[in-house]
This record gives structure tokens, sequence and C-alpha cells, in this order.
């Protein structure tokens, strides 16, 4: 059974190569296509004020000042993530935040050693070219509610991103967008294999009453 975890961090800036740090992790657990309500959430110290970035937010300094910093979270936060697959949105962003985080905790470690990542935003790209693809293009794209969206959040925005993920995924036209996705420079030559555990189609068939119906409509058509 494969294990979704929808991720989205808020941080005090744009750039971890500039100083910014992470400040906020959200994560929701998908499995089964059902959204379940295992959750992992925390608020982290950066160590450096928020600055600008509270007007997107909302986090200030002070509500920051009694938090636990990264390293006194990471193994938790590791652990709750382990072996599944991440969804984020725009997924080098935070990403890059995450492991910087955890190259300032002197390892070599980054979470695309444990976990697989699917792209949100890659993935949105893909199935409609030209159209806007932020979480809120998205909400109104596939009718989710996300009035509850006045500031960015992480635990709230993956939250919403779970929702917006299945509902992506949800139709004929999505099948195969995820492999191509992660296959971006196959040449051709690569095998992509059908997971072998995956739970069967469920097939309807139709009943004799409705087998006599449809050949004589078109018998009188």
């Amino acid at each position: 059974m494969e294990r979704l975890i929808v991720l989205d961090t808020e941080t005090t800036g744009i750039e971890p190569s500039e100083g910014h740090r992470v400040i906020e992790i959200g994560c929701v657990e998908i499995t089964n296509r059902e959204i379940t309500e295992s959750q992992y959430h925390q608020y982290v110290k950066p160590g450096i004020s928020v600055g600008e970035s509270v007007r997107i937010h909302g986090i200030t300094d002070s509500f920051l000042s009694d938090k636990p910093k990264f390293e006194e979270v990471a193994l938790e936060f590791l652990e709750y993530i382990d072996g599944a697959t991440l969804v984020i949105h725009n997924a080098p962003f935070d990403l890059g935040f995450l492991n910087n985080e955890l190259a300032l905790m002197n390892t070599e470690q980054r979470i695309e050693d444990n976990c697989s990542i699917i792209d949100s935003l890659e993935l949105s790209k893909r199935q409609r070219p030209g159209m806007m693809h932020n979480l809120d293009a998205l909400c109104r794209r596939f009718e989710i509610d996300a009035s509850s969206r006045t500031v960015h959040g992480a635990l709230l925005d993956a939250q919403i991103l779970a929702q917006v993920y299945l509902a992506m995924t949800g139709g004929q036209s999505t099948l195969f967008t995820e492999a191509n996705i992660n296959n971006e420079n196959n040449n051709g030559n690569d095998i992509i294999r059908v997971d072998s555990n995956r739970p069967e189609i469920n097939i309807v068939k139709a009943t004799s009453k409705e087998l006599k119906e449809h050949n004589n409509y078109f018998a009188n058509s």
C-alpha cells in the first residue's frame, strides 16, 4: 500500500542560500486515495527574524520565540515521512529549504534519499499547459473550498493540496501523468511496470434487461 504524504513549509524568505530558514512544516497523509487523520505539524524557531515574510504567513517572531529549533524536531519529522511518496507543490522550493536545514545539522542526508517525490505543480502544468497553476487557481478549477486560506499556512495548505491532488489524479486523463513526470528523461527504452499489488478494477456487467434494451435501441434506430 503506497503511503502519500502531502507536505508544505513556510519560511522566512525564498532563498536558503541567503540565510532564510524554515518556520513551519505541515504534512497530511493519504492512503488508498483517502485523506487520513494522520498529520504532522510543527512550528520551528528559525534563529533569525521572519522579516517581511510575516505578511505572507502571519507568523511573528514573538510567536516562534518558544518553539523548538529544527534540529530538535528533525528526527520525529524524518521518521514520519520515511519511505513515503511526498506530494509537494513546487517541490524544489520546499526540498531546498528542508535539505538546507539538514545540512546545517552537519548531515549529508537529503529528503529524497528516503522518499519519492511528486511535484503537483509540474503535474498541473502537464495536464493543462498555459493555465494558472498556483494553489488558489487549482482550488477554483476543482471547486475546492479554500475560504479559510486568508494567509499561507503549512498545515492548511497541505490539507488543501491533498484535496487538489486527489482531484487532479481522479480522472482517466491523468492515468499516466505521474509516470511521465518521474520519467521526464525517458528515452523510450525504459519499461514502466504496473504495480502487481494494485487494487483490482471493479467491473460492473450489464444485466440481461439492460442488454435487451440496448439491442432494441439500435434495432429501432
